[in-house]
């Protein structure tokens, strides 16, 4: 995602971010209704409206966890709970958080919060909420320094490190030296990488007790655990291509992916793009020797998160994994699913959930969906950031 574009939308009121609004009609599984094209027998209801800026979601028992970043400015963070399902009103737990984003669960139950530079444990005791350092030394500078994360079967967390460059420019964005390796890549920690890390109780770990998991994924912000035990990745690709190559179209590349990791590979970033093509600035990478993207999105959807659908409540979805298009281009704003095959990875190309979100004032506002998280009932919430809204994708009638 261009977040020089974030950071001009978020010097706006946050009430003029929503605007269009949205004009609900009707009722969505006791909700209102909003006007917005959905599978058939589905229907998508408003939750929660106001919230400032709102990006990680989770579902423990029947409590709705929903992160706050409150903007690309530290301090302004927090993090809310919806209870019953999210027919409460919210309860803030925490407030002056610096840019949190991601929120995971682990099997045991233990809920982890991805905040600028660290992940730390969250701990709700006496009815007050308190975080707990679980690694710190994580990149917190440069054009993708938000925390995305994942909880392993195990109990490892698997965390992206997003790149500090659109394409490894220099200074004053001067061009990268092609005969030389991309210095951000081979820093410690590497940027544009996935990291895995094993919590330990009552101990703070250093980003240097953490495996690199893979290189070379410019902006990892979607991450899932698939049913074989796989990570997938959803990528955000470079934007600007034109402005190193002229011949080459911003509009239509490069394209985002979604990769299905193995571990100690490196998926081409800086020097690659799209299908394993040499990127502009390094016109004789070898890119045969990097991995290949297990499938390729629209370009610029920039999908910020993904969600395995495992309810029945939503027939259409079995066996699916759920995307977000959270990108203002034309091809972004709608939720995708792709199906996922006896092995449980994903086959084919990802097909339309919702969609409808138009940006027209007599309409809906465009959709900026982030995050996705499943209800015991298989419903399905989705956060949306610029709108300030909780959604949810429910059975109709």
């Amino acid at each position: 995602m261009n977040r020089l574009l974030s950071l001009l939308l978020l010097c706006l009121p946050l009430r003029a971010l929503a605007a269009p609004p949205y004009h609900p009609q009707g009722s969505c599984a006791g909700f209102a209704r909003l006007d917005l094209a959905s599978l058939p027998g589905t229907c998508v209801g408003l939750v929660a409206k106001g919230l400032h800026f709102p990006r990680g979601l989770a579902v423990v028992g029947h409590d709705v966890y929903v992160v706050e970043m409150g903007g690309w400015v530290k301090g302004r963070g927090a993090l809310l709970r919806f209870a019953d399902d999210g027919t409460a009103p919210p309860q803030t737990l925490l407030t002056g958080l610096d840019e949190p984003n991601g929120i995971a669960v682990a099997p045991d139950g233990t809920i982890y919060l991805g905040l600028l530079g660290r992940v730390a444990r969250l701990r709700l005791s006496g009815g007050k909420a308190t975080l707990e350092d679980v690694i710190t030394g994580l990149p917190d500078t440069g054009r993708h320094p938000l925390t995305a994360l994942v909880a392993e079967p195990d109990g490892a967390l698997d965390i992206n490190i997003g790149s500090a460059t659109n394409n490894c420019e220099g200074p004053g964005k001067t061009p990268p030296n092609p005969a030389k390796p991309c210095p951000k890549t081979a820093a410690t920690p590497p940027r544009a990488s996935i990291a895995r890390i094993m919590p330990q109780p009552g101990k703070v770990l250093r980003f240097q007790d953490a495996q690199i998991l893979a290189n070379g994924l410019r902006n990892s912000m979607g991450l899932a655990i698939l049913p074989d035990g796989k990570l997938a990745a959803a990528v955000n690709a470079r934007d600007f291509i034109n402005l190193a190559d002229p011949n080459l179209s911003d509009e239509t590349e490069p394209r985002d992916t979604l990769d299905i990791i193995t571990p100690g590979a490196d998926y081409g970033w800086p020097y690659c793009f799209d299908a394993n093509r040499p990127s502009p600035e390094y016109p004789r990478f070898d890119c045969a020797k990097m991995t290949a993207p297990s499938v390729l999105l629209a370009p610029h959807a920039a999908p910020l998160g993904l969600l395995v659908y495992r309810g029945v409540a939503i027939p259409a979805l079995k066996d699916t994994l759920l995307i977000p298009y959270h990108g203002y281009r034309a091809q972004g704003h709608r939720l995708m699913a792709m199906t996922l095959n006896a092995q449980g990875l994903p086959e084919g190309q990802p097909w339309q959930v919702i969609w409808g979100w138009a940006g027209t004032p007599s309409q809906a506002p465009m959709g900026s969906p982030v995050s996705l998280a499943e209800l015991p009932d298989g419903s399905v919430l989705i956060t949306e950031d610029h709108n300030g809204t909780l959604l949810r994708l429910a059975p109709a009638g």
